[in-house]
């Protein structure tokens, strides 16, 4: 069973911390019968999304953990704690004890099922004063120079939480205060460990900062939660640091504000439940969701336990035990939560406890402020709208890869262009829009010497274009389309390779 510790030391707090193959066969007369070959057996490992319809995890080519997000000209932008900077630094036979996380991540959609990886925040470099970077929370909010800033909150390890600033959801990202926002110097924070922000603004345009863990107080009532009112800046406290009675409290503090009301949501602890003084509500599971409610946050008798709304991954059979961190958010009219569980470790051949983000669709009655309870599962949420693959698309947007494709950051900040290999690697974009006209040319941006290879629903046949590139600077190479395309909605692979190559974007034409 994997789970977060928070070990205590004088001055720190830290966690446990292609192209067509072909093969000759005989038939039963004894004529040689072509066989077309699956590429799939062609690329040096296989991401699970990529042979099967599921919209879990996000992002299939790296770990992430502990989600939070806000939308923003019709996308949503999720950013996570970066657990594959563990992966990267202790291998597939180490422990995911978190000391080596010094970087978020950044990523959007505006399906649900095609995720744009924008890349890293690197607080190391931003705030060299802070020790790692975990449990991410977000808002926005549009301020009096007509832009929109983004305030992000993060756990400095356990030692507090820090927060930087931007007004692009990519970044750049600044740090205002050179200091956590909250941490044991803060009067009032009376909690060993006051990490895992969650943050929300109220109808009012009030920010709220909640926190908190460490040892617990008793096991039914940890004593470890806390709110505060934020000021008008978003980077200052305007309240006395309060309590949250959260029974059973362990970490993963989050907000929100439906309906005048705020609801808090918190990980529930793995002690065994033997004291519940309700009658009415059903006692938590281990190390699961739960919430409370209140319309007065800094009055602790107001706060009142509602339920558990989301069960621990492990129990419904999506990988192993697991502490989770969630947040509960409405993207174009539907609610949906954003956790992690252990989707990918067989993938990258680890059992160190390394983590993904992944979301499904929730039910919540407004009216009320009753979060019903949800599920962890591999098929995730639905295509809420196709893709248009008649307008420029990001190569790093995807919805399942091959061969552990890897990223890096180029031009605009926020951009990152995929990297070829020697061996073939893959990127699919899922539910590209074919229904209203057809294509007659393919485009895409690349850089070196490499061959991409556009296959349309499965990776059977002859591709349906391929562009060959060589050269040292960024160009785009246009293609026309000899093979017959079907009307309708199709998955797109783009299979490509070569050393050193790089591909940034891609567009049909009509």
């Amino acid at each position: 069973m994997f789970r977060k510790k928070v070990l205590l030391s004088t001055a720190v707090v830290m966690a446990f911390l292609g192209g067509r193959e072909s093969a000759e066969a005989q038939t039963s007369a004894g004529k040689p019968k072509k066989e077309k070959e699956n590429l799939t057996e062609k690329f040096a490992n296989v991401s699970p999304k990529l042979t099967a319809d599921n919209a879990n995890p996000l992002l299939d080519f790296m770990f992430t953990a502990d989600p939070t997000a806000v939308e923003y000209n019709g996308r949503i932008y999720v950013y996570a704690t970066n657990d594959h900077q563990q992966y990267e630094h202790v291998g597939k036979d180490g422990k995911n004890s978190y000391e080596h996380i010094h970087t978020l991540v950044m990523m959007s959609t505006e399906d649900m099922v095609n995720w744009t990886y924008h890349g890293l925040i690197d607080t190391a470099k931003l705030a060299p004063w802070s020790q790692n970077s975990w449990a991410p929370s977000i808002t926005s909010r549009l301020e009096s120079d007509g832009k929109t800033h983004f305030y992000l909150y993060y756990s400095n390890s356990g030692v507090g939480s820090a927060v930087l600033t931007s007004t692009s959801p990519v970044g750049p990202w600044s740090d205002p205060l050179g200091k956590n926002i909250v941490d044991r110097t803060v009067p009032g924070v009376d909690c060993e460990a006051p990490f895992d922000p969650g943050v929300v603004i109220d109808d009012q345009g009030t920010g709220w900062l909640s926190f908190g863990g460490g040892t617990p107080k008793t096991k039914y009532m940890p004593d470890n939660s806390r709110i505060v009112k934020l000021g008008a800046d978003m980077i200052s406290l305007a309240s006395d640091v309060v309590k949250i009675p959260a029974p059973y409290f362990f970490e993963a503090s989050d907000l929100n504000f439906i309906n005048g009301t705020w609801a808090y949501t918190y990980n529930t602890s793995w002690e065994q439940r033997t004291e519940w003084p309700y009658t009415n509500k059903d006692k938590p599971t281990q190390c699961s969701m739960s919430y409370m409610t209140t319309k007065t946050p800094l009055d602790p008798d107001s706060w009142t336990y509602r339920d558990n709304y989301f069960k621990n991954t492990g129990d419904v059979g999506v990988g192993p035990l697991t502490n989770n961190h969630t947040h509960l958010f409405k993207f174009k009219g539907k609610y949906y939560i954003a956790y992690h569980a252990m989707y990918l470790q067989d993938y990258f051949g680890t059992k160190g406890g390394f983590r993904n983000v992944g979301i499904e669709e929730m039910q919540v009655d407004e009216e009320n402020v009753n979060i019903q309870m949800g599920k962890a599962t591999f098929k995730g949420p639905s295509q809420i709208n196709p893709l248009n693959p008649f307008v420029l698309q990001q190569a790093e947007t995807t919805g399942g890869t091959s061969g552990q494709v890897q990223f890096e950051a180029d031009g605009n900040v926020g951009n990152m262009v995929a990297k070829g290999k020697a061996d073939k690697q893959c990127l699919m974009v899922r539910g590209a829009d074919f229904g209203k006209k057809l294509p007659s040319k393919f485009e895409a941006r690349v850089k070196g010497k490499g061959r991409i290879e556009v296959y349309l629903n499965n990776l059977k046949g002859k591709a349906v274009v391929s562009i060959i590139a060589d050269g040292k600077d960024w160009i785009t190479l246009s293609k026309k389309i000899e093979q017959k395309i079907d009307k309708g909605t199709a998955n797109i692979y783009f299979v490509f390779n070569g050393k050193d190559f790089l591909f940034d974007e891609w567009k049909f034409i009509d």
